[in-house]
């Protein structure tokens, strides 16, 4: 392994990239929208540290890219606390109301709709973030997102053709989505203005809980999350309950005053001379850890990266984890899942054991037994998830999803994956939000390991993760895209790590995806074999991936659904911090 290069001076194609290679020395920021990107970093030309920024980075997302995020949706976190020294994450996602039945969502045969709400995770994460390793007031960090929704925000071309293509949908479906986001009842287009009044006085309604807090004397910490408890105990709880009960919904009062954010240690994985971290099996960041540990088998620096042999190991490797995504990720409060055995480096090395160098496995592998690694568990077998039941045509559903990461002079990184689509459920009145969609990743298989049930979460694409070196932060990387997620984060980190690219190079070179597996999303389609591989690949990969056995279709290059990686990186050598934004989104980075 070379390891990541510090003398970023000349760029290995010695062309210029699309986007600069952004640097900074008091902070650096990268998010999926130039709005949010320049939100953080006012807030910390204002002082503020990488969690203010972030924070108030993902917020504005939450405004500007309603048709991939929703300020009520989810919000995983990953932080680096540079003055404890430790390292967190917050899960950001709620989970089925108690009232959930799987024979009724079963029966609406409907992916989206007020039945597939789950109580929204995202604020909590953002509130709690911000007390716990913020440096500012909300009311500070609120205001460039409440700027934007109340003043206005300028509608990006991917929003405005998510709604041209949506608008006859949302005549009948969300009277209220129509409403806000069709002013004189036509799609906006793009460069128009669009104002979102209603989301404007949410946030208020919590910055003045904040301001009566501090009145009475509370902290700065204790007086967020006050505003906090006003979401999930107060007005706005009551006006989400209130909403369900007329609309057949299951969220109730009691849901929300009994939901609190999960704050644990990252799952942890070394590879070479890196430490890289994710969030829980309950979403599906352990993947990336899976990937590089069987990856460790083989020499990847003497591969060239376009190659038909380098992009045929990297899918196989891939399959053969998504086979066990398929088996075994789910909720650990709910369902026991091998995470010490997924994570073993002698699991790893089994698998890498099975990958045929000369030819694809096809349909998606067998998943291996991780269970002869796990205390506890070592006698128990396997039963494997037979994914043939949804094979379907050639059909995709838009990507939804977006990313923000932030690192500052202190040593702090803030690395989130906000998410949930505003139209996944209906908007509630004067609240200007809807409720996290995200139980359209739940089965209504009852025997499946990421089935709708009470109080159990749908285990979660968003995922964001951290790399550090030496016991030292060293970047932040994470990006929407679905499935594609962790296969977009894991091809960025070997061109840095085995390739010699620095961060924009990484996020700008080519990439292949695998769709050989159960989509996430219902009805979770599966096309068996299938990658899509960008052009600007070597001429020859194609065809010799098909020859292969693997079903290639090439998309165009900087493809959206490739997942739209973002890299913030505090370089060992000089302290300096740099950030890179990928082209396939209207995504920037920004250092100061």
């Amino acid at each position: 392994m070379t390891g990541i290069r510090d003398d970023f001076a000349t760029a290995r194609y010695r062309h210029l990239t699309a986007r600069p290679l952004v640097m900074g020395r008091r902070g650096v920021i990268a998010a999926g929208h130039h709005l949010a990107t320049a939100a953080g970093s006012e807030i910390m030309r204002a002082g503020g540290n990488a969690i203010d920024a972030g924070v108030a980075a993902g917020i504005a997302i939450n405004v500007l890219l309603f048709d991939r995020t929703n300020f009520a949706g989810v919000a995983p976190i990953i932080i680096y606390h540079a003055a404890s020294g430790s390292c967190v994450t917050l899960d950001g996602l709620g989970c089925w109301p108690a009232g959930a039945d799987i024979d009724r969502v079963r029966e609406s045969g409907s992916g989206e709709g007020i039945l597939r709400s789950v109580i929204p995770g995202a604020p909590d994460s953002w509130l709690t973030a911000l007390a716990r390793y913020g440096s500012l007031s909300l009311r500070e960090v609120l205001q460039p997102a409440y700027s934007l929704a109340h003043e206005g925000a300028p509608v990006s071309r991917g929003v405005a053709k998510y709604l041209r293509q949506c608008e006859d949908r949302f005549a009948d479906l969300d009277p209220e989505a129509r409403r806000i986001f069709f002013p004189g009842d036509r799609a906006p287009t793009a460069g128009e203005s669009l104002r979102q009044r209603d989301l404007a006085g949410t946030f208020e309604m919590l910055r003045e809980a904040e301001a009566e807090a501090r009145s009475a004397g509370r902290s700065r910490s204790e007086a967020i999350l006050r505003a906090r408890d006003c979401f999930y105990a107060g007005a706005i709880a009551e006006e989400i309950a209130e909403f369900h009960e007329k609309n057949s919904g299951w969220i109730t009062y009691e849901d929300l005053a009994h939901h609190s954010v999960e704050i644990d240690e990252p799952q942890m994985i070394s590879y070479g001379e890196y430490e890289v971290l994710t969030c829980g099996f309950w979403c599906q960041g352990p993947m990336l850890l899976q990937f590089l540990n069987i990856l460790e088998h083989f020499d990847l620096a003497d591969m060239q990266p376009e190659s038909p042999e380098y992009v045929h190991l990297l899918v196989e490797t891939m399959d053969h984890v998504f086979a066990d995504r398929e088996t075994f990720y789910a909720d650990p409060r709910h369902q026991s899942v091998p995470m010490t055995g997924l994570l073993a480096k002698e699991y790893a090395r089994e698998i890498a054991g099975m990958i045929n160098m000369q030819e694809a496995s096809g349909q998606m592998p067998r998943p291996g037994n991780p269970y002869r690694y796990e205390p506890g568990m070592e006698d128990r077998e396997v039963e494997r998830i037979d994914p043939t039941p949804y094979i379907a045509g050639d059909d995709e559903a838009p990507g939804d999803t977006s990313y923000v990461a932030a690192a500052d002079e202190e040593g702090n990184i803030f690395s989130a994956t906000p998410s949930d689509r505003m139209f996944w459920t209906p908007i509630i009145p004067g609240l200007g939000f809807s409720c996290s969609g995200r139980g359209i990743q739940s089965r209504t298989d009852p025997e499946h390991p990421c089935r709708i049930a009470p109080g159990m979460r749908p285990r979660l694409t968003p995922n964001p993760a951290l790399i550090m070196q030496g016991g030292q932060p060293l970047l932040g990387i994470g990006c929407p895209g679905g499935d594609a997620q962790t296969q977009g984060m894991l091809q960025v980190l070997l061109h840095m790590m085995h390739h010699r690219m620095n961060p924009q190079e990484a996020v700008e070179a080519p990439r292949a995806i695998s769709r050989n597996f159960p989509n996430s999303f219902a009805p979770h389609h599966y096309y068996p074999g299938r990658v899509e591989i960008e052009r600007g690949l070597a001429a020859d990969t194609g065809s010799r991936l098909q020859e292969m056995g693997h079903d290639v279709r090439v998309v165009p290059a900087w493809a959206p659904l490739s997942s739209s990686v973002h890299v913030v990186l505090r370089n060992p050598r000089n302290a300096v911090l740099l950030g890179a934004s990928d082209p396939r989104t209207e995504g920037s980075a920004m250092g100061l």
